[in-house]
Formats: C-alpha cells, structure tokens, sequence
C-alpha cells in the first residue's frame, strides 16, 4: 500500500473569497495491484470527516479509512477548508480532490466509475453538496474542470447535516456561511433537500433516531427528496445512539464507551453489501 499526501490549493480568484486557512489535504491510501490480477481496477472513496466545518473527527477519518480499505477499494481522507473560509471553498476542494483522483486513472488503477464521496456529520453535508452542484457551473467552472471531472458515483452518509431550515445544526451553517448565515437565500442555497435532483448520484444514508446534535429529521427530508426524484437510496434509521457515533465500536470510544452501539456497527457490513451490489 502507498501513502502520501496531495495538497489541494483554491485561489482566492476561484472563490471571490480570501484565503484565511492552510490549504486542504488529501489522504491516501492506495492499494498495491494483486498478482493474480495485476490490471484490476479498484473502486476509490474519499471520507470527509464531520467537525460542523469548525474542526476535523479523528474518529471519523483514518478508522473509517482502515475499514473501507479492508473491502479492497483505494482510500482518500479529505482535510478540507473550515470557518473561518466559508462556502464555497471545501466544496471546491472536494470536486478537485474527484477530479484528481479521477485523472490519474492509469497510474493508481482506479475504476473512475466508481468514486464514492463518505461524509459524517457536517462532512455528509458536504459530500452531498458535491452530490447536488457537480453540475453546477459555479462549481466546476473556476475549477477550470468539467462537470463529468468532478462528478461523485455515489455518496455514503453518516448522520448528515442536511438543512438550514428549523432542524438545522446551527453551527454547522454559522461556520459554512460566516456573515452571510441569516441570508435566507444562501440558507436555502446549502439546504441539501431543496438541491438534489435526478442529477444526484445514489446514496447510502444512516443516522439514530436520538441523535441531540443533528436532528434525524435532516435524514428524513433527504431521503424524502431524492425519492421524489427518482434517486436510489437506502437508508437505515438506528432507534439509539448519540452523535458523532462513526464505526460506534472500541476503536472510535474513550474510556466511556460513549460511542460504543453494538446495533449501529451494523452500517459497516450494510454499506459493504451496497458497494458490492452498486
């Protein structure tokens, strides 16, 4: 397996906005070619960790790399823009990071119909912001990029943040929107149910039904949204467990096992069967 890490770098041009942090980072892990099928092209996912775009989960990034990584698919754990930057420079980054791995097809053998974006929590919303605006030129044209370049595959969300509207995580969209977070048209414009549309890859969705940071509501309106569309989704709706859960076993817990859900580490090999049936 090889690891390194890519620096992705959004100018200030491409946003109309100054750059106020470190430029993003991209995470990867890539697997070696097997030598009974040295040419096999493996299928490739990019975790954006949760953080309500002010931090970034450590429990949500290399643990959940080290799972998808052990169902044979290349990993990519995506350190994206956070407040003080605001919208949209980490969806910038995103669909560079897409385009990126897209381009070196060749060079790491990944199967480019097949890049999956994963987010949890405010990381969910930004994986489904990419799921909504790939086709959007604001998006892609300062990018210099196609709307084909940075188009996800498919989406994996983990307790999304999903709304601005009355179940919002507000400081999840105080921190994506800065100044402009009481502009109700940019509430509306980061309101993942009213941006999705046929266009939206398929997506595999979970949350708990007692989740106290992110209301499941935000799941539901989701859900309801890109079955009104036509968009293939499963979703699974856990009736326990608090925010933040990410694999919900040991390895992602303290001391007190706040994070420890038997019954949610079954998203694991649920999103497992989803992958090998996508």
């Amino acid at each position: 397996m090889k690891q390194f890490t890519q620096e992705i770098f959004i100018s200030e041009k491409q946003t109309g906005h100054k750059k106020l942090t470190a430029p993003a980072k991209l995470f990867a892990y890539v697997l070696d070619p097997v030598t009974i099928a040295p040419d096999r092209r493996r299928p490739a996912i990019i975790i954006c960790p949760g953080g309500g775009y002010g931090h970034l989960s450590d429990r949500e990034s290399e643990p959940v790399a080290m799972q998808y990584l052990s169902m044979g698919y290349h990993v990519f754990v995506l350190h994206y823009s956070l407040a003080p930057d605001v919208f949209p420079y980490s969806q910038m980054e995103l669909a560079m990071a897409v385009s990126y791995i897209r381009s070196l097809e060749s060079k790491w053998l990944i199967d480019t119909q097949k890049i999956i974006v994963s987010g949890f929590s405010a990381g969910g919303h930004l994986a489904c912001s990419l799921g909504a605006f790939w086709n959007q030129e604001f998006l892609y044209g300062p990018l210099g990029l196609t709307p084909e370049a940075i188009c996800p595959n498919g989406m994996i969300l983990g307790y999304p943040v999903v709304s601005a509207g009355s179940c919002c995580h507000a400081g999840s969209i105080k921190n994506l929107l800065g100044t402009k977070s009481e502009d109700e048209s940019m509430r509306r414009l980061v309101s993942m149910e009213y941006q999705v549309g046929p266009h939206t890859p398929k997506t595999f969705l979970w949350h708990t039904s007692t989740d106290d940071s992110v209301p499941v509501k935000n799941s539901y309106l989701l859900a309801e949204a890109l079955t009104e569309h036509g968009v293939n989704v499963e979703m699974h709706i856990y009736p326990s467990g608090c925010h933040g859960l990410s694999l919900a076993n040991k390895e992602v817990s303290g001391d007190d096992g706040r994070y420890v859900n038997p019954q949610c580490q079954s998203w694991i090999p649920l999103v497992k069967i989803w992958l090998e049936n996508f």
